[in-house]
């Protein structure tokens, strides 16, 4: 199986057009696609978050020479590959153990049924949830009803589905009953009116920079804020589930843990 082939069945479920058509409408930058491509058949595929060393280690241990990330191996331009540079060590392993990389970020975040909306069937999320950035399919951030539950209680069950316990609250307690929910570091001024607007209770993302914390509160808004890793995670699994028995290769999962 050329590596080709499988990213072209994994572009046909999460395609790359959604990428750029979400940094065309609403600005940002991405890179996805395929990062490495080390002219080899593929012998299996390692589903990471991130192309860590542990999820080198996971290929070498089972013989796969194709990790397929969630954030882009390689993010913004590189002048230079040193293995002495966390970067560079992890870009030149795989080169040298013939792995190659697939990346897709933005387009998994924003499909239909991606790591966006994942995370809001997590927080408790049911029905049709529509997106507050739409896009031709699918789109970014989420506002929706629950089923009425105490902020604390809504804190643990999160902590509890999505496996973690570094997860910081903020608000008093009450009853929650209309979460808006935005997958990695996805917090602005933006995202926070938008979450007012849907007549949220509470703000759930990642990496909230301080001065959106103190808006979104003094908005009205409690606010849970997760790892990044846990924030996506949990979608990128459910991810790899509905891909793993169509790409023509044995895959398997890897998670690095500690980042939970």
């Amino acid at each position: 199986m050329k590596l080709k082939e499988i990213y072209e069945r994994i572009d046909a479920r999460y395609p790359k057009r959604l990428s750029d058509e979400y940094v065309a409408m609403y600005g940002g930058r991405d890179n996805s696609g395929i990062l490495i491509d080390a002219g080899k058949d593929i012998t299996g595929a390692v589903f990471s978050l991130d192309l860590s060393q542990g999820a080198i280690d996971a290929a070498a241990a089972s013989g796969k020479n194709l990790i397929v990330t969630h954030h882009p191996a390689i993010f913004f331009p590189i002048s230079s590959l040193r293995a002495d540079d966390a970067q560079g060590a992890r870009l030149l392993r795989a080169v040298e153990s013939g792995i190659g990389v697939i990346s897709m970020h933005l387009n998994m975040d924003c499909a239909d049924g991606g790591i966006d909306e994942s995370l809001a069937r997590a927080i408790g999320g049911t029905g049709e949830i529509a997106p507050q950035e739409v896009l031709s399919q699918g789109g970014y951030g989420r506002v929706f009803d629950v089923k009425p539950i105490g902020f604390a209680d809504f804190a643990d069950r999160l902590k509890s589905v999505l496996r973690t316990e570094r997860i910081f609250s903020y608000g008093s307690e009450g009853t929650v009953r209309k979460a808006a929910s935005f997958c990695g570091a996805g917090v602005d001024a933006g995202a926070i009116a938008a979450a007012k607007r849907g007549g949220a209770d509470v703000l759930v993302s990642a990496d909230i920079k301080h001065n959106f914390i103190c808006d979104a509160l003094e908005s009205g808004l409690r606010v849970v804020q997760l790892t990044h890793y846990a924030s996506e995670n949990y979608g990128f699994k459910k991810i790899y589930q509905t891909l793993k028995d169509g790409l023509g290769v044995e895959c398997e999962y890897h998670e690095d843990t500690f980042m939970l």
